[in-house]
């Protein structure tokens, strides 16, 4: 049976998220990613919430209110905190580790979806993956040693690298576990690394102008809404210094950048939405479990590569789910 036959059939108990509020003031969903409001991945996240949420029965401005916000830093993230007690949401839906950390250190007892976050269990933000407790419950994108990995793939490409970069906010609660996971990795590589924080766009274009002196270096970016939001800049960048560099959404190669590898971070959002549903109509944040990524996904941009004077082995172009030409 299809779901629309299905509902039918369940009558009135399948219509009860269109009617429940519908005597009083419809809940509130506060959806709060890190990012930039006007970055064209920020609003497709949001236009993914509210069509994930339609499609279980919660319509905005019917019977769900939905707010949305955006911070890329610690300043942004404080005046979005300063929101949450006059709002009174019912679900705060948030988007990586910074963004989850101002958000719990504001409330304990409103529910909290969060998604993109590597250890939620170290960062003290659930007792355990199974069983999460308190207000908190979500989706992990990968493990910290999932780092080494990015420096694996890019040395396959660019086997003459003997230098690489790591790039992101060190305000990041991830930012050293990263960075000790990429150095283990790279001493049996035989790579140098050299930390590359950066908290703005001119952080970012100043420490890859730096690194990009010497020859043989390649980049790794960490997860970071800094490092979304400026991806295209950063491509640029890369390409202009000679930095064969790797991120972990297809985003930036789509940007210009050279290589991704990382969750469907799409997949994620319509996976929270699901939980907002299920927090809605009455379940326990603490009783969800944590659920890691299921879905990941590699790309390659072909043009930049030819730019940098590199040619990705077959191997890793047969396991690509998407080659840019």
């Amino acid at each position: 049976m299809r779901r629309r036959e299905f509902l039918c059939a369940l009558g009135g108990t399948a219509a009860w998220p269109l009617t429940a509020y519908g005597q009083g003031r419809a809940p509130l969903v506060l959806v709060w990613f890190g990012g930039s409001a006007g970055d064209p991945e920020t609003q497709r996240r949001h236009d993914i919430v509210r069509d994930a949420l339609r499609e279980l029965g919660w319509i905005d401005g019917r019977n769900v209110r939905l707010e949305y916000r955006s911070s890329m830093n610690a300043e942004q993230n404080r005046a979005v905190v300063a929101e949450i007690a006059a709002l009174s949401p019912s679900v705060i839906l948030t988007g990586t580790a910074p963004v989850l950390a101002a958000a719990h250190r504001q409330t304990k007892t409103v529910p909290i979806v969060f998604i993109q976050v590597t250890d939620p269990v170290s960062d003290g933000f659930v007792e355990s993956l199974a069983r999460p407790g308190g207000n908190v419950t979500g989706f992990t994108i990968f493990e910290h040693s999932f780092a080494g990995k990015w420096l694996e793939m890019l040395k396959e490409v660019v086997p003459a690298m003997t230098r690489v970069a790591v790039m992101q906010n060190p305000d990041h609660p991830a930012w050293n576990a990263y960075l000790n996971a990429i150095r283990e990795v790279a001493s049996r590589m035989g790579v140098e690394v050299t930390p590359a924080p950066a908290r703005n766009a001119d952080e970012v274009e100043a420490a890859l102008a730096a690194f990009g002196q010497q020859p043989n270096g390649g980049v790794i970016l960490l997860p970071s809404p800094l490092v979304t939001t400026n991806r295209a800049l950063i491509a640029a960048s890369t390409l202009r210094f000679h930095l064969p560099s790797i991120y972990v959404v297809r985003l930036y190669p789509a940007s210009g950048g050279l290589m991704s590898y990382g969750i469907d971070t799409f997949d994620q959002v319509r996976q929270a939405a699901n939980y907002v549903d299920r927090i809605l109509k009455g379940a326990k944040p603490g009783e969800l479990p944590v659920q890691a990524a299921g879905k990941f996904e590699m790309a390659f941009n072909l043009k930049t590569a030819k730019a940098l004077g590199i040619t990705i082995p077959a191997t890793m172009l047969g396991r690509a789910d998407e080659v840019i030409e």
